[in-house]
């Protein structure tokens, strides 16, 4: 199952932690004179012996110098020194990871920074940045489930960072664990909207193209409607209304009503498509309609030009003919449809009249049709009173008449989307 969507993998990558700011986090030590080194209180207390110092304090001056592969042979030196306290070992993988991130030794850096979390000697407060750099470094690895647990971790300390809940999201989507990933998209997605927020479009995304990796048409389709509700743009509605197009049951009598959707999300922009719209509309006695449409395109500079202009114009010529004639015509099928056992054609003149823009006459006497009962597709005649409305300017008339449609035919799924717009 295509899809026309980013997979909000850019989106997740902004949020990814840079080189620089993990290696803010390892603070130098500070070393006296005498080559004594001491820990920052934060971590611990206490003096490291001249024999680790040295190396220390020669690394130290390597980092600062941006010698990494320097630094760090330096500190291998401190590695061999014996019997090294808990405060000796602390300071040297601390070093050693300031080193291994700036030189991009990933693989150095994430054993040390393990080191350090496993040591039991960092404060609470720096437990989850700690954790938060190695799931980057594994991200940047290429390693996404290890980035997905250390994220998940970082989280249970720190749980309103938000550039680390897209990396943990992102990491279980890479790594192939899409029902971690789309459960906790959609946590994100339901907490927003249960605060009134916009949901973020990365997780709609997200959810969108899981559904469509799964095979899961219906739930693809739910989160383009969720990203059309949102992020209203042509590419979503243009991807959400070719869906319902092919949709089996979807009833081709609605081909008119289809392009009546897209015009109004202005996703119809193909001179054929609004050739074909318009023939539509003048065959289903909806001139008005037809060249406004037509009008307003050529207006547009769509069309009127290359090899299908003089075409195009002729149509235009029949749309205004048949405007003209509109008037007496519709006054004698207005007198047929009122004596007329159902009211399906009163729905018919009276929608003709709203594409006049003659909306009070077209809406009451599609109401009245309505009224009469007997129709022929009643679903179909609350679908053309809600789109009256919505042209009139009654949008909350239009919400009412919209949500009276359940038709299979693919009316229903049509109201919907009507109600994205109204």
């Amino acid at each position: 199952m295509r899809n026309h969507l980013s997979d909000g993998v850019t989106g997740f990558r902004r949020s990814l932690l840079g080189v620089a700011a993990i290696a803010a986090v390892f603070t130098a030590p500070s070393i006296s004179d005498e080559g004594v080194v001491w820990l920052p209180t934060a971590y611990a207390q206490g003096a490291i012996r001249g024999e680790m110092g040295r190396p220390l304090q020669a690394a130290r001056d390597l980092i600062k110098a941006k010698r990494y592969s320097e630094a760090l042979a330096k500190l291998r030196e401190a590695d061999a020194v014996p019997n090294r306290s808990a405060n000796e070992n602390f300071l040297l993988e601390q070093m050693r990871a300031s080193a291994a991130l700036s030189g991009g030794d990933n693989g150095q850096a994430i054993k040390s920074i393990q080191a350090l979390l496993a040591s039991g000697r960092l404060p609470d407060s720096q437990q989850a940045q700690y954790a938060g750099s190695l799931a980057s470094l594994y991200y940047r690895d290429k390693d996404y489930k290890d980035a997905a647990q250390w994220a998940s971790r970082a989280l249970r300390s720190n749980p309103s960072d938000g550039a680390m809940r897209s990396l943990q999201i992102q990491s279980y989507y890479l790594a192939g664990d899409l029902a971690s990933a789309s459960r906790e998209a959609l946590e994100d997605v339901q907490a927003a909207e249960k605060a009134g927020r916009t949901p973020p479009e990365d997780r709609l995304q997200l959810l969108a193209n899981i559904a469509s990796k799964t095979g899961d048409r219906a739930g693809y389709v739910a989160g383009i409607e969720r990203l059309v509700a949102y992020y209203p743009k042509k590419e979503y509605w243009l991807d959400l209304l070719r869906r319902l197009e092919a949709k089996p049951g979807f009833s081709n009598r609605l081909t008119l009503d289809l392009y009546r959707l897209r015009a109004a999300t202005k996703t119809l922009d193909s001179p054929n498509e609004i050739v074909e719209m318009a023939q539509l509309a003048l065959q289903q006695r909806q001139a008005g309609e037809a060249k406004k449409l037509l009008d307003d395109a050529f207006t547009a500079g769509v069309l009127g030009k290359g090899t299908e202009a003089e075409r195009q114009k002729r149509l235009l010529a029949l749309a205004s003919e048949r405007v003209a004639e509109a008037p007496v015509q519709l006054k004698q099928a207005e007198a047929e449809a009122v004596a007329a056992a159902d009211g399906s054609e009163l729905v018919n003149v009276g929608f003709a009249y709203t594409g006049l823009g003659q909306f009070e006459k077209g809406i009451a006497l599609m109401q009245q049709g309505i009224a009469k009962g007997k129709l022929k597709r009643a679903d179909e005649a609350n679908l053309h009173l809600g789109i009256a409305y919505l042209r009139a300017g009654q949008k909350a008339k239009a919400r009412e008449a919209f949500k009276s449609v359940s038709g299979t035919d693919g009316t229903s799924d049509l109201a919907r989307l009507w109600m994205r717009v109204a």
